[in-house]
């Protein structure tokens, strides 16, 4: 099969106009992690009409769903898409456009089963911004036995990646409890939780000379007590550890630990840690399938560079653990915009965005059939995740 076949453009260019109307309309109508009703039962509604049988809501997530193309024997692909937004800031990340990339390439999947057989699964990912729904579809086997899971991820500045590195990510709800006081009246008969609070994010400033890098430890307090008057019994920080590898995660858990330990022993004060969420890993990279989506960018003429350092986290990379996954970064607009700015929310409606989903729906629907029709390249790309994902669990 050749690179890019007339026939997959000609099946994305005709459903072209109905993926720019959704991204525009989730554009207009943003819905915030976990709350995605509209924005799910648009998509469901496109999929189903396109003959796709739609399990929704799915695993326990009231806006996730799994929708599949059934074309009898052979493997399965996985196309993922996102459709939460920001508080405050709407779709400043472009999940409306990279949301509607990937249902455009689903539709055009659906007209094209004269040229595969094997199924094609497209799946709803709710609160990609908070709790990830990724993470919990991971944990219970969804994306288990995929020959690959694909989407890309908006980008801006004119240029094209491969992928998107990301890193692993921990929260912790950090409660610390001391005894209150008055501040005036009795300040020795108390133990000041909120004192025990802010040596602990002392320590952790102190430690970060040594960090290499790929190190970030952020945290804020969220409780540190009501009145100035009274020395807070109880305080709460919130914390997030990044890194670039889970055994490395671990190791940052141990450095936070010693730190709150500190501090309690300090102050006299006791620590209690619980997860705001469950973990985002970080990416297991695949070179054959970043290999094979610069080969798309090429033959669509558009500019590439090599794949970033990471910057960030996703729950993506939770499924790249599970199956080979690739969610490449695609330039919507020629001037670079940070996400999560007014600036690149606006960029996701204008002409520039339009053509991006068609571009990105033409490269998802080529890779899915590739992989679906090629016995050599789907071999390929599971020798060379199951190498990748070895040495990320050997570091």
């Amino acid at each position: 099969m050749a690179i890019l076949p007339p026939y997959i453009q000609q099946a994305v260019r005709a459903h072209h106009p109905l993926a720019v109307e959704l991204s525009d309309d989730l554009y207009a109508h943003p819905e915030l992690p976990d709350q995605e009703f509209r924005s799910s039962q648009k998509m469901v509604e496109l999929l189903r009409q396109a003959g796709y049988e739609v399990e929704y809501p799915y695993l326990g997530y009231p806006t996730g769903f799994r929708a599949v193309l059934d074309n009898g024997e052979g493997p399965s692909v996985g196309i993922l898409t996102e459709y939460d937004a920001l508080p405050g800031l709407g779709h400043a990340c472009g999940h409306n456009v990279h949301g509607s990339m990937s249902l455009l390439a689903a539709l055009a999947l659906a007209d094209l089963k004269d040229h595969f057989s094997g199924k094609v699964v497209v799946f709803g990912t709710p609160a990609e911004e908070e709790d990830g729904a990724k993470v919990g579809m991971a944990a219970q086997g969804a994306f288990d036995g995929l020959a690959a899971a694909i989407m890309f991820h908006s980008w801006s500045g004119g240029v094209s990646n491969a992928d998107m590195d990301v890193l692993s990510l921990r929260c912790y709800i950090a409660k610390f409890t001391g005894a209150a006081a008055h501040a005036v009246a009795g300040p020795w008969k108390g133990h000041s939780a909120l004192a025990a609070a802010r040596k602990f994010l002392d320590l952790i400033d102190a430690r970060r000379e040594c960090f290499t890098p790929d190190i970030h430890i952020n945290g804020v307090i969220t409780d540190g007590g009501q009145y100035p008057n009274i020395l807070p019994g109880e305080a709460t920080v919130r914390l997030e550890i990044r890194t670039d590898s889970q055994a490395k995660l671990e190791q940052m858990d141990e450095v936070v630990r010693k730190c709150a330990q500190g501090s309690c022993i300090a102050l006299d004060c006791e620590v209690e840690f619980t997860k705001g969420f469950e973990d985002f890993h970080d990416m297991v990279r695949v070179p054959v399938l970043e290999q094979a989506v610069l080969e798309l960018y090429d033959a669509l003429n558009l500019p590439r560079g090599p794949v970033l350092p990471p910057n960030g986290s996703s729950d993506v990379g939770n499924v790249s653990y599970r199956c080979p996954t690739i969610q490449p970064e695609l330039s919507i607009c020629d001037t670079f915009h940070a996400l999560h700015t007014p600036q690149f929310r606006e960029e996701t409606i204008q002409p520039r965005a339009h053509q991006a989903i068609e571009d990105g729906g033409t490269i998802l629907a080529a890779l899915a059939l590739r992989t679906l029709t090629d016995e050599a390249f789907r071999t390929s790309v599971r020798d060379s995740h199951q190498a990748a994902r070895e040495a990320k669990l050997r570091e």
